[in-house]
C-alpha cells in the first residue's frame, strides 16, 4: 500500500511539473500571440491609411476605389497575422492556406455574378466613363449619376425616379455621356414648301442663332439644304452651345423659328401625295375636298 501511495504521489508530482512546464511554455506563446495580434491590428490599420492617402494623390483614382484597395490591404495584413499566430502554436499553416484557398474558390464560384459586378465597378472607377452628376444613356438605362459603388450604380431619371443599375450592365454596353464635353452641337431640321424662299428661311434661322448670347461664335453658325424630300425642302441649322445651355437653347430656338416662318409666310408643309390616276377618281377627290356648301 505504501509503495502504491508513493507511486501515486510521484505521478501527481510529475503531472504537475509537466503542467507547469506547459503552462510556462504556452503562456509565453499566448502572450506572444496577443502581442502579435495587437501589433498586427495596429500595423494593418496603418498600412490601410497609407494606402488610402497614397491612392488619393494619384490623379483619376476615385474615393470609393481608394477605400476598396485600402480595405484589401488591411484584411490581407490581418489574415497574414492570423496565420502567423496559428504557427506559434504549432499549427500547420500550409493546410490552413490550402483550406482558405479552396474556400475562396468555392465562394468565388457561388458569388460569380457579384464578383463580376465588383470587377465592373473597379473598371468603371478606374477608367471613369462617367462621374457623379453626369447624365448618361446606354440605350436601356439613362439618368444622372448619383453614386458609383462597387456593386451597383445609382441614377436619377429625368422624371425624378430612382434607378439602381448593376455595374456589369453598365460596363458591357456602349455609354453616351451627355455631360462630359464642355460644348455640344445642336442640329435642327425643318421642312419648307418648294415655293418658299430658301435663302430667306436660312437667313431667319441663322439670325435667331447668332443673336442668342448662349450660342458660341466659334464654331460659327451654319445652315444648309439637307435634302429635297417628297413634300418639303429640308433645311438644317447647326450651332454650338455649352452643354448646360443645350436643352433650353434648343427648345427656344425651335419655337422662334416656327413663329418667324409664320410671320414671313414661309410654310411648313404636311406630307402630301399627288395622285395620277383615272380622272373619275381625281374628280371624286376634288369633290370631297370642296366645302359642304359648294357641293
Amino acid at each position: 500500500m505504501e509503495s502504491q501511495a508513493n507511486e501515486a504521489v510521484l505521478a501527481t508530482q510529475a503531472a504537475l511539473a509537466q503542467a507547469s512546464r506547459l503552462a510556462v511554455q504556452y503562456s509565453f506563446s499566448i502572450i506572444g500571440a496577443l502581442l502579435l495580434l495587437l501589433a498586427g491590428w495596429w500595423l494593418s490599420s496603418l498600412l490601410s491609411r497609407w494606402t488610402h492617402r497614397g491612392l488619393l494623390r494619384v490623379r483619376g483614382i476615385d474615393e470609393t476605389l481608394a477605400r476598396f484597395f485600402a480595405n484589401v490591404v488591411r484584411y490581407g495584413a490581418l489574415l497574414l497575422v492570423f496565420v502567423t499566430v496559428l504557427a506559434q502554436f504549432g499549427v500547420q499553416t500550409a493546410s490552413i492556406i490550402a483550406t482558405l484557398g479552396a474556400a475562396g474558390l468555392a465562394i468565388g464560384l457561388a458569388l460569380q455574378g457579384t464578383l463580376q459586378n465588383i470587377a465592373a465597378g473597379i473598371m468603371l472607377l478606374v477608367l471613369r466613363p462617367f462621374r457623379v452628376g453626369e447624365y448618361i444613356d446606354t440605350g436601356t438605362i439613362s439618368g444622372t449619376i448619383i453614386e458609383i459603388g462597387l456593386f451597383a450604380t445609382e441614377l436619377r431619371t429625368p422624371d425624378g425616379l430612382y434607378r439602381l443599375a448593376p455595374n456589369s450592365t453598365l460596363w458591357n454596353v456602349p455609354i453616351t455621356n451627355f455631360s462630359r464635353e464642355a460644348t455640344r452641337r445642336f442640329e435642327f431640321k425643318i421642312g419648307i414648301g418648294y415655293d418658299d424662299d430658301v435663302d430667306l428661311a436660312e437667313s431667319i434661322m441663322r439670325d435667331h442663332a447668332e443673336s442668342d448670347p448662349r450660342v458660341l461664335k466659334d464654331p460659327p453658325v451654319a445652315t444648309h439644304v439637307d435634302q429635297l424630300a417628297d413634300s418639303a425642302v429640308v433645311l438644317t441649322l447647326w450651332y454650338w452651345t455649352k452643354s448646360s445651355d443645350f436643352w433650353p437653347t434648343s427648345r427656344e430656338m425651335i419655337k422662334k423659328v416656327k413663329k418667324s416662318f409664320e410671320q414671313n409666310e414661309i410654310s411648313i408643309p404636311f406630307p402630301q401625295v399627288t395622285y395620277h390616276g383615272p380622272k373619275p377618281l381625281v374628280a371624286l377627290a376634288e369633290r370631297l375636298t370642296e366645302a359642304p356648301e359648294d357641293r
